[in-house]
């Protein structure tokens, strides 16, 4: 403990880190107080209908993200999903496209350009939010609560909240810049503990009450059960396959370089969340059919948050889409022709196309078992539910909250451990395994 007291005063003692957190602290409470400025026209006393629709389903991760800002009806309600989408987007079109794979070699110039068609592409999405989501407060809110009607208000609201994500968008690039890096990913992270407080007043309420029982024993339990998932979730997101590689030796005058060998580290879990957004999103399909006499029954069976055949369906999606989305995000022809044009070489394999199906095959196999895990963790939640744990914190048992918390703390603190590294204090954690600690 008087390890970790000093090393927080050494944080305080840097002032670069001083000001890098201070700024980072005071835009993510400019976020947070935008989450909570409901958008002009709208009556906020009327918003429990908007609230109770935005804890279920696909709406509940929006509203996660937003970090309860789209169930307030704020100028923030539509987050940083549509960059998100439109990241992703782009991802894919340079794999597809030439023009985006040779942006993708020119290094930071290439960088900026592909942020800026993100940025196009996130603008021409919140214009198809937009007046979606105003259609979607006007079937769930009275007409009472409209102050306002007709083009103007939709046309007026849709222009805030594009500029209010855009403003959102700002802060993250800023936070990244300027802060403690990750700011997209800061800004998710501080929605989701935003709703961690509520979540353990509700299940603390309901084991005290007569509808879970169990008392102050049973809420013991599960914090300790919750803190075990954390800890193999931070093995899922920081076990790596390390690959060595050796470079050959090249003498220059009277110096030699090269001649070392280096790792490339292939994460197990190389997908990240997507695979369960993607799954998520695409178990919502059959609830469009429960209109139908004929699909109802099979609309009710996949809707059952806590049933067995969505939760198998569910994590059967969650492994497909995580080989899909390491495929789309790691390439090993791309590292292979890296390591061909540095005069790198994996020992025993021959550079070029066998070094490519090398790298395929020692992907191929780290990832089943990461995705089986990452399957695992995704459907925690519904085990956590069936268990009587509350809607709420049952969340925090799995999922997209929980994977986003680890990886995004972790990194965080990788980021101070770097600054604390390069000025020879002591990091946060001195036996602790973090990447940005030298000699690992």
């Amino acid at each position: 403990m008087k390890k970790f007291i000093e090393t927080i005063k050494n944080i305080f003692k840097i002032e670069e880190l001083r000001k890098r957190i201070g700024y980072t602290i005071l835009l993510l409470l400019v976020y947070r107080l935008g989450s909570f400025i409901v958008l002009p026209g709208i009556d906020p006393t009327q918003l429990s209908n908007l609230q109770d629709q935005a804890s279920e389903g696909l709406l509940s991760l929006l509203n996660m993200f937003s970090g309860g800002a789209f169930g307030n009806a704020s100028i923030f309600a539509l987050g940083v999903m549509p960059y998100i989408s439109a990241s992703i987007v782009i991802q894919l079109l340079g794999i597809m496209i030439p023009y985006f794979q040779r942006l993708q070699r020119e290094g930071e110039s290439g960088r900026r350009k592909m942020n800026q068609w993100t940025r196009y592409l996130t603008i021409v999405i919140l214009a198809i939010q937009g007046p979606a989501y105003l259609t979607n407060l006007h079937a769930q809110l009275p007409e009472s609560a409209f102050l306002a009607q007709g083009f103007a208000f939709n046309l007026m609201a849709t222009i805030i909240l594009i500029g209010g994500t855009m403003f959102v968008m700002w802060m993250g690039e800023r936070i990244t810049d300027r802060g403690l890096g990750n700011g997209i990913s800061l800004i998710i992270m501080v929605g989701i503990i935003a709703r961690l407080p509520y979540a353990i007043t509700a299940e603390i309420g309901s084991r005290l009450s007569q509808s879970a029982g169990g008392g102050v024993l049973m809420f013991i339990i599960e914090m300790i059960v919750l803190f075990l998932i954390f800890i193999a979730t931070i093995a899922l997101v920081q076990g790596v396959r390390k690959i060595p590689v050796q470079y050959a030796k090249r003498i220059v005058g009277n110096k030699q370089y090269g001649g070392v060998r280096q790792y490339i580290p292939l994460k197990i879990n190389a997908a990240g969340v997507m695979p369960i957004i993607f799954a998520q999103a695409l178990m919502l399909l059959p609830l469009v059919f429960a209109n139908f006499d004929s699909t109802r029954g099979l609309a009710a069976v996949l809707g059952d948050y806590t049933g067995f055949w969505y939760n198998f369906i569910f994590a059967l999606l969650v492994i497909a889409f995580t080989y899909f989305y390491t495929a789309v995000t790691v390439r090993p022809s791309q590292m292979a022709e890296d390591m061909k044009k540095n005069g790198g070489f994996i020992p025993g394999v021959k550079p070029g196309k066998k070094t490519e199906e090398y790298l395929d095959s020692v992907m191929s196999k780290i990832t089943l078992p990461g995705s089986i895990f990452l399957a695992i963790v995704a459907i925690l939640p519904a085990f956590a539910m069936i268990l009587g744990v509350n809607n709420q914190f049952a969340q925090f048992f799995g999922g997209t909250s929980l994977l986003i918390l680890v990886g995004v703390v972790l990194d965080t603190l990788q980021q101070i451990e770097s600054h604390l590294l390069m000025r020879h204090y002591d990091g946060l954690m001195k036996t602790g395994r973090l990447k940005g600690r030298s000699g690992m």
